[in-house]
């Protein structure tokens, strides 16, 4: 039975790589982990206020929880709130619902737990993420003028372009299994935008760390409290054993 059950896993695993990859999905990027870095995180809360909350809410995360990463009330009052909201409120969308789904066809989805929703079979939602947020480029037969690799036909335009600027991805024409297929070959800039390609990678791993982190604000204590645990678990299993063997030295 644990044989048949085994095989059974294993036969869904290759089935969603299959599926995966007969979908024509991009390999992702490998994202940093930037989980643990405070100053990486406070930066990728600056992005994610100044460029994403403008469309994306996060309504389960308070301002006030970002003192998990070293900002106190008078900072984030200063830096990362506009002027309606408070200290203790959820990060709320700045865009009024209907006119997101005027403008981009749908209501711009709530990012808070977005990096572990978004895990599939080509990695982590961070990888994900880190990859999508790095593949946007100019396609004028688009509403919002803008596509991405990782998601072809996205509603989304691409928020920082500013940083990053603007570029033509360069397909080529390939024959695959009878088919001809569109390859990614690599960039055409059209405009530079404020931040060399490695600073912008660099941010965008700022980012992206940031929403790992806000996925789970508490994974840091959680893996540090397993850690004591296990750590009282085996000093108690040697005490039982120790225990163990001396009631048991006497009896024959």
């Amino acid at each position: 039975m644990k044989k048949i059950l085994l095989s059974f896993i294993a036969a869904l695993g290759l089935v969603a790589g299959a599926a995966h990859a007969s979908g024509g999905g991009m390999a992702w990027d490998k994202a940093p982990n930037r989980i643990n870095d405070q100053g990486a995180l406070q930066n990728g809360a600056k992005l994610f206020v100044n460029y994403c909350v403008s469309c994306h809410s996060a309504a389960f995360m308070r301002y006030n929880r970002l003192n998990d990463i070293g900002l106190n009330n008078e900072q984030i009052k200063e830096n990362l709130l506009f002027t309606t909201d408070k200290i203790g409120e959820t990060m709320k969308a700045a865009i009024d619902p209907k006119q997101a789904k005027a403008w981009f066809g749908a209501n711009p989805p709530d990012l808070t737990v977005i990096a572990r929703s978004r895990a599939g079979a080509g990695g982590t939602g961070s990888d994900y993420l880190y990859t999508f947020l790095r593949t946007f480029y100019r396609d004028e037969a688009k509403a919002t003028g803008w596509n991405n690799l990782a998601f072809p036909n996205v509603g989304m335009p691409h928020a920082l372009w500013q940083l990053q600027g603007q570029r033509h991805a360069v397909f080529e024409q390939q024959e695959s299994h009878g088919q001809t297929v569109q390859v990614h070959k690599g960039w055409e800039t059209i405009t530079p935008g404020t931040m060399t390609p490695e600073q912008y990678d660099e941010a965008i791993g700022d980012l992206v760390g940031y929403l790992q982190w806000m996925g789970e604000p508490a994974q840091k204590k959680r893996v540090n409290l397993g850690i004591w645990v296990l750590a009282f678990l085996a000093l108690a299993s040697v005490a039982a054993w120790k225990l163990n063997a001396a009631f048991w030295k006497d009896v024959k």
